[in-house]
């Protein structure tokens, strides 16, 4: 595997399902046992009642394009040969919104409301990256 140029994430014990289940190309959120609501990003504690019993439950994968920015100027060298992309906001079908990249189709095709699904970019030994492509 080619050396990685771009920032990896940093794994935190309260992240490491979270990984672990893109490292096996699985979308899992955590679950707020109390209040049964999925979030995003993982944390600690629920967001909403901040409670700490956390479970990880799978995720379809699917979700909508919430809304989304074409970058057309790199953020360092590392990026530079990926403009443009496309950084959105997926509303996921299990209710959070994230944060992630769609590829697979030009910047200019992508459009609000468009059903997309989960594909992990390997960056390493350890780590997938989830992004997003158009339903295919």
């Amino acid at each position: 595997m080619k050396e990685y140029q771009k920032p990896v994430p940093e794994v935190k014990d309260y992240t490491r399902p979270y990984w672990d289940g893109c490292k096996a190309h699985k979308l899992l959120l955590p679950k707020c046992r109390p209040c049964n609501k999925p979030f995003f990003f993982p944390g600690k504690f629920c967001p909403t009642c901040l409670s700490e019993d956390i479970e990880w439950t799978p995720a379809s994968g699917k979700g909508t394009i919430h809304t989304f920015s074409v970058v057309d100027r790199p953020p360092s060298g590392a990026f530079a040969g990926d403009v443009p992309y496309v950084v959105a906001i997926i509303d996921l079908a299990e209710g959070p919104r994230m944060m992630s990249n769609v590829i697979g189709i030009s910047p200019d095709e992508v459009r609000v409301g468009m059903p997309v699904e989960v594909v992990f970019e390997d960056i390493n030994d350890d780590i997938a990256i989830p992004k997003f492509r158009p339903v295919q």
